[in-house]
């Protein structure tokens, strides 16, 4: 009896399983990668933001570039944003970013921003997109931001843990709070 349940099955007598669709290719005709788009907002993951940053870390002496995180914030249960929030926060940020400006997902409650713009001049627009995440108009939620700008001799992971400094930093005081790394003190 044991025998009969371990024996071979050959290939032609298996039948046919139905198979997903091909996701669409990319525009060089290769095949979307999966992992670099988050499930729920469908933007860029922070693995994505971090490679971006690296082509972005070298160019960025002759024009400045700052990432900026937004953090969400509930000021209710503190569960979980639901992916509906999120995409929704996602969608506005989206439509309200500057067409040289890159929009990507940095966490379970984050959003990256990377601006062509010097760390100073990155304040501005990112109390516009507190703003934005404000008029998104879902009850509860506020945001807050930390900034940090990118460096030729500073890695892109450097980088990203100075503005997630800042974001923790942001978030312990309140929503609507913007704070920008300048350096260690020593």
């Amino acid at each position: 009896m044991a025998a009969g349940l371990n024996r071979a099955v050959p290939d032609d007598d298996i039948p046919a399983m139905p198979i997903a669709a091909t996701p669409v290719a990319d525009e060089d005709g290769s095949p979307p990668d999966l992992q670099a788009t988050a499930a729920v907002t469908l933007l860029p993951t922070r693995a994505t933001l971090l490679g971006r940053m690296a082509d972005q870390a070298a160019a960025s002496g002759a024009s400045p570039v700052t990432l900026v995180l937004v953090g969400l914030l509930r000021r209710d249960t503190g569960w979980p944003m639901p992916g509906a929030h999120l995409d929704q926060v996602a969608a506005a940020l989206s439509a309200n970013v500057r067409g040289d400006d890159w929009l990507a997902r940095s966490g379970p409650a984050e959003f990256a921003v990377l601006l062509g713009a010097a760390e100073h001049d990155a304040e501005t627009a990112t109390n516009r997109l507190l703003e934005v995440v404000a008029g998104a108009g879902l009850p509860g939620i506020t945001a807050c931001a930390g900034i940090a700008e990118l460096a030729p001799d500073t890695s892109p992971s450097e980088v990203h843990r100075r503005a997630t400094l800042c974001l923790t930093a942001a978030r312990s005081i309140g929503g609507g709070r913007v704070i920008r790394y300048r350096g260690s003190r020593r």
